[in-house]
């Protein structure tokens, strides 16, 4: 097993606006390990922006890169990883992830998460036409919350916390998480 830091990943899902990217940074920050996001992979890969392969290709082509993303990231340790809203619901995806990482559901009420998407939503194909974001958002919630329940081995509450402060919570979940983290990073 190839390893970048010691220790197991941590893995953040969740729906858009939840703050997987931005607690993910910070998270790594704090643990010195590299932080790296499905949905850059897959544009780098595809070497377009997300929304251009939706509109180009489908969300077929889409998951079908994110899976491959998610396989990659898998095959190290030791990372803090924040995937794709939607990653989870793939078949297979979320136990690749857990192969080497223990996943966090960063969890927030929908019309939260509307407030904190705003109005830059064009680069979010899944939600980009919604004339009621966050009747969209409940929507993609309630089709996505069987599959994140049975992938998060731990459930955080974004609303009404900075981004410095969810880092807290998991990292307190963290430090009694057996393999989760390295020593050095527990203490």
């Amino acid at each position: 097993m190839d390893l970048i830091a010691p220790g197991r990943n941590v893995v953040l899902i969740g729906l858009m606006g939840a703050g997987k990217s931005t607690v993910g940074r910070i998270l790594a920050e704090r643990l010195g390990r590299p932080f790296v996001d499905t949905d850059d992979l897959v544009e780098d890969e595809a070497g377009m922006a997300i929304r251009d392969i939706f509109a180009e290709k489908g969300e077929r082509a889409f998951r079908s890169l994110e899976s491959e993303a998610v396989r990659r990231v898998s095959a190290l340790r030791g990372q803090v990883v924040a995937v794709g809203g939607g990653a989870v619901s793939t078949p297979g995806n979320a136990t690749q992830l857990r192969m080497t990482g223990d996943l966090v559901l960063l969890d927030a009420d929908p019309a939260v998460l509307a407030e904190r998407l705003g109005t830059d939503v064009e680069d979010r194909p899944m939600v980009a036409e919604a004339d009621d974001l966050a009747a969209r958002l409940a929507e993609l919630r309630r089709r996505r919350d069987h599959d994140y329940a049975r992938a998060a081995s731990c459930t955080v509450r974004t609303d009404g916390r900075t981004p410095e402060e969810v880092a807290d919570a998991i990292l307190d979940w963290a430090r009694h998480r057996p393999g989760l983290l390295s020593r050095d990073e527990r203490e």
